[in-house]
């Protein structure tokens, strides 16, 4: 269950590590500045200062208030909702920390050294070939749909295009399609008014207006569901939306740019995506290739994420040896970038001064 959690979080953009006892998680916990901590029982959580969410079989009421006093942010009982766990994660991990827990860790300076776009490594033909498009098509108002496997950059690439863009000025804002449940989606997008529903207990705008005058990104588009898709293609076609539960229409200026890893020519004729709306968003298509596809920018962005994460973790920066380095290229990467990123970090909080073909044995 560790194991699939693990993947499942991976999937999502969170760069994760797992052990199977408290002295272990305490020893990791020393060196990589985490944001949050899942375990199945506050006795197991090491006292390090990070905030904790307890995933537990049990789902007694005795369980859950034990489980709060011992300071857990929420407690989440098996079966897993996954919708509930990410919402819980983010709130979690976004919650303002006590001065005395932001001075014991270096998690500030980690997360503020982060702040701007990251650049598109690699000199492959593929890469380059991206590159061009994204400068060709960032200044015009044209639609982009991009595609790709999960972890090729593919939020990375819309970024740049509303870097480079006469948007650049005015918010980038971005959905996760596949992470709202179908019956919330239309309010995260469209927003909604005071008492549309039960939970409604003030007027919430949607992603569409946070985005007005600037981008808005959705990615996952592929896994929206039916009904969302029809109020989305009226909002582009129409450059107006209505908030759930009202009758009035807003109009919005947004470029849409959307992301999905399925194949959307397959979805419509699945019937399971309209196209109709594939039309609409994918004027421009741009694919991200496999990491497995450009393994010659392998070296390069070895190189640049050991600099990266030594700079966050205030270390000097690690050599990596000729062996270890073809190991890694060596690799399938089905995890493609996000992976790469995720075993690097790892490698360097685990290796000694040198990154050597044996901790690629030991820790890859």
């Amino acid at each position: 269950m560790r194991n699939t959690l693990r993947e499942r979080l991976e999937f999502e953009g969170f760069s994760t590590e797992a052990v199977d006892d408290e002295i272990a998680a305490a020893q990791m916990c020393r060196k990589i500045p985490f944001d949050v901590i899942i375990s199945d029982s506050s006795m197991h959580v090491p006292d390090v200062g990070i905030p904790f969410i307890i995933l537990s079989a049990d789902n007694n009421i005795d369980s859950a208030v034990k489980a709060l006093r011992s300071g857990a942010h929420d407690f989440l009982t098996k079966p897993i909702d996954m919708n509930r766990l990410l919402h819980s994660i983010r709130a979690t991990a976004d919650e303002p920390r006590s001065e005395s827990r932001t001075k014991s860790t270096p998690r500030t300076r980690r997360r503020n050294t982060s702040g701007s776009v990251e650049p598109i490594i690699g000199k492959s033909e593929a890469i380059e070939h991206v590159r061009n498009l994204i400068d060709k098509v960032a200044c015009s108002e044209a639609r982009v749909l991009i595609t790709g496997e999960n972890g090729t950059g593919k939020e990375l690439v819309a970024r740049r295009l509303h870097e480079k863009s006469n948007r650049s000025n005015a918010p980038f804002v971005e959905v996760n399609c596949a992470a709202i449940p179908s019956e919330l989606i239309e309010s995260e997008l469209f927003g909604h008014e005071k008492g549309a529903f039960t939970s409604a207990i003030k007027q919430r705008h949607g992603k569409f207006e946070q985005a007005d005058g600037g981008t808005l990104f959705m990615d996952e588009i592929g896994d929206m569901s039916l009904s969302a898709q029809a109020k989305v293609l009226r909002a582009l076609q129409e450059s107006r939306i209505s908030r759930v539960g009202s009758d009035k229409d807003i109009d919005v200026n947004v470029r849409v740019i959307a992301a999905t890893n399925k194949n959307l020519r397959e979805e419509i004729a699945k019937g399971n995506f309209r196209e109709d709306l594939y039309h609409r968003i994918g004027v421009i298509v741009i694919k991200v290739p496999a990491l497995r596809d450009h393994a010659e920018d392998i070296p390069l962005l070895v190189e640049y994420f050991i600099g990266k994460i030594c700079e966050e973790y205030s270390l000097p920066p690690k050599r990596i040896s000729h062996e270890a380095l073809d190991a890694l290229k060596r690799m399938p990467w089905s995890g493609n970038i996000r992976e790469l990123r995720n075993v690097i970090e790892r490698l360097i909080v685990l290796s000694d001064s040198e990154i050597t073909i044996e901790d690629i044995r030991l820790y890859c």
